[in-house]
């Protein structure tokens, strides 16, 4: 997979799960309303779990930069 594609797969990835646990804890008339902090918590490190196992650094600058000399 090429990096700049990996990159835009797992950011995206990222923000759609963790901010989609977080609007499900935080917005009325939902399951999750008012489950707590955990719940954001684990969301959140499922998030990046996910993010990151799609192959992606989740880091710009170590996928996208240029090489060490």
């Amino acid at each position: 997979m090429n990096p700049f594609l990996g990159e835009v797969i797992g950011t995206a990835l990222l923000i759609l799960l963790g901010n989609g646990v977080v609007a499900n804890v935080v917005l009325k008339e939902t399951k999750g309303n008012s489950s707590g902090w955990i719940v954001i918590v684990w969301g959140w490190a499922m998030a990046v779990f996910v993010a990151a196992f799609s192959g992606a650094h989740l880091n710009p600058a170590v996928s996208v930069g240029p090489p060490r000399p």
